[in-house]
């Protein structure tokens, strides 16, 4: 007994490399400056969160209490939204937007 062949698949035409899921565009998380949190302790939980140096960590403290908010990363949707959440959990204002 014969097994039937299977149809050949139909030829499709490959996407556009301009159809990206919005979704995978770049995030900024932007930690925005409040008047109780201590300046330490924000330097610890960036470490912490994105694992900054020292140096770093400082800088985008200092940038957050001068400037009033600091761009902390740029993620696709998803991690940042995590990274927001995380921030909120130690106690920092934190928002995102697209880049």
């Amino acid at each position: 007994m014969a097994v039937p062949l299977a149809p050949a698949p139909e030829r499709v035409d490959t996407p556009d490399v301009d159809d990206v899921p919005e979704h995978d565009f770049p995030w900024n998380v932007i930690v925005w400056n409040d008047p109780i949190t201590l300046m330490s302790y924000v330097v610890l939980v960036f470490r912490r969160l994105f694992g900054y140096d020292e140096p770093t960590a400082h800088k985008l403290m200092m940038r957050v209490h001068r400037e009033g908010r600091a761009v902390v990363a740029c993620e696709p949707r998803e991690k940042a939204e995590w990274y927001v959440y995380r921030l909120h959990e130690y106690g920092l204002q934190a928002t995102l937007a697209p880049s």
